[in-house]
């Protein structure tokens, strides 16, 4: 018996009429074309999301809802974050101590930068809103602090997701470790987020300078989506930064490239409206954040689904900060009612007798931690105001001017533990110019210019701390010094 061919013979006529059919198709759609006397940009914005926004483009509100959640959900969060939802399961010793540690920190209405991370996605999930993390080693966390996965230490290959054990309706929680390849793995979740606006999609770098490598992906799709590819996305970098003393291939996950390309302008006049802060956030190409509470990074994540619009977040994420006993926040700072705060303002002895104050301290991160420290050694709690950029772009210039103001007699210094060439100097000098002008300059201190960004020598980078901090407290730095 002959074997029937697997391909399709067509006969002339029919391959015509097929031509004819296209031509016509086309031909229709450009005479309709013409109709169209004008074409805003702004319509095809929501074009692979329907109902996202209204007709005309435009989101449908300029308003943020608070981000805190009611206390007995956290309490119950971090219940579950701390237990093994399924009967007969056999988990590592190590890790059983971890649980309890979650434990305590709920009992004590505490959290920490890994519970806090739980309670955001978590409450999302009752919200039905899916959660997605991929990257190297986030199951576990790359610091051993996330545990999202918990492998049974007697059965192979069985393992338990507690997020996905919270509520009875929520919406799945998706956590997947990826390969070392982060072009590739960075493209795909940002194919995933554009496809998903009601996704909360992040991606994590096992250290920030990793996303080196997927850098063409950020510079031509992430950061230009919306200007040059007319789409939104949501998509949220988790970029692990720190000077901690471990060389130049684990410290910077490059913040000055970030906010190089950042689109809010430095010499813009301001007008300060009642919703400046998210018009701000609707205006820019995305948002960059440097968190120094676990609170900021709960509200943060939780803003960024409760926006009427979607905007890249970049997080420079913490190494040390995960351990650290002070970076700490209270249930208080999450319940509702509470939100995100782009600045935390200066709350101690100096906030109380602003009049006292001779300098005021602006900086961001981690370094805040170090400043506190060598004040209270230094007894200048009354001299000297610490303030943290929890959101540096755009940049909070309503929140500056009014901490400028309140303390109006003080000298300006912004600290950074970045090299002076890298960080953050450059992108907030020129926006302090803005709002105070040259009659109030602010000085930098930190780490000299430098070609790496740190070094892997614990003591050189102990030494270059020790001078720069030292410089931050000497009241009579500047003295005598024209701007």
């Amino acid at each position: 018996m002959p074997k029937t061919p697997d391909f399709l013979i067509l006969r002339g006529q029919e391959f015509e009429e097929e031509i004819a059919k296209y031509d016509r198709i086309c031909e229709e759609a450009y005479g309709r074309s013409k109709d169209k006397k004008i074409l805003h940009i702004k319509h095809w914005l929501d074009s692979p999301w329907p109902g996202f926004f209204n007709v005309d483009g435009e989101p449908k509100s300029m308003t943020c809802p608070t981000t805190g959640i009611p206390e007995d959900m956290l309490t119950h969060i971090g219940n579950v974050a701390s237990s093994v939802p399924l009967e007969d399961f056999k988990i590592h010793t190590g890790l059983s101590r971890i649980l309890r540690g979650r434990a305590d920190m709920t009992k004590k209405r505490t959290v920490d930068w890994a519970l806090a991370e739980y309670m955001a996605f978590g409450s999302l999930l009752k919200e039905g809103i899916h959660v997605r993390l991929s990257g190297q080693d986030v199951e576990r966390g790359t610091f051993s602090h996330r545990h999202h996965v918990l492998h049974d230490q007697e059965v192979d290959r069985r393992t338990c997701v507690p997020m996905n054990h919270l509520w009875p309706d929520q919406a799945p929680y998706t956590v997947c470790n990826s390969s070392l390849s982060e072009y590739g793995v960075l493209g795909f979740e940002l194919g995933y987020a554009m496809a998903s606006p009601n996704a909360l999609v992040l991606w994590e770098a096992q250290f920030g300078d990793f996303h080196n490598t997927a850098q063409c992906v950020i510079d031509q799709f992430i950061s230009t989506g919306q200007a040059k590819w007319v789409r939104h996305n949501g998509i949220v970098l988790l970029l692990p930064h720190g000077m901690e003393g471990m060389g130049p291939e684990h410290s910077s996950a490059r913040p000055e490239r970030f906010l190089q390309m950042s689109n809010d302008d430095s010499d813009a006049y301001l007008v300060f409206t009642e919703d400046f802060d998210v018009s701000q956030l609707y205006d820019c190409n995305w948002i960059v954040v440097n968190c120094s509470t676990p609170a900021s990074y709960f509200h943060v994540l939780r803003r960024q689904i409760l926006l009427p619009f979607r905007k890249p977040l970049i997080v420079f994420t913490p190494k040390s900060l995960l351990r650290h006993p002070d970076a700490k926040s209270s249930f208080d700072q999450m319940v509702s009612g509470t939100s995100f705060q782009r600045m935390i303002p200066e709350d101690g002895p100096a906030a109380r007798s602003p009049g006292q104050v001779q300098r005021l301290i602006f900086c961001t991160g981690k370094v805040y931690y170090d400043l506190v420290k060598e004040r209270s050694s230094q007894g200048l709690e009354e001299q000297v105001a610490i303030t943290r950029l929890e959101q540096i772009s755009p940049f909070p210039f309503d929140l500056i001017m009014r901490e400028a103001e309140k303390y109006s007699g003080a000298e300006l210094v912004w600290c950074q533990e970045e090299h002076k060439n890298m960080g953050y100097y450059d992108y907030i000098s020129p926006r302090f110019m803005t709002l105070l002008g040259r009659s109030r300059p602010i000085w930098y201190v930190g780490r000299d210019p430098a070609a790496a960004p740190a070094t892997g020598n614990k003591n050189a980078h102990l030494v270059s701390l020790r001078k720069f901090l030292d410089t931050a407290f000497n009241l009579k730095a500047f003295e005598g010094k024209t701007f």
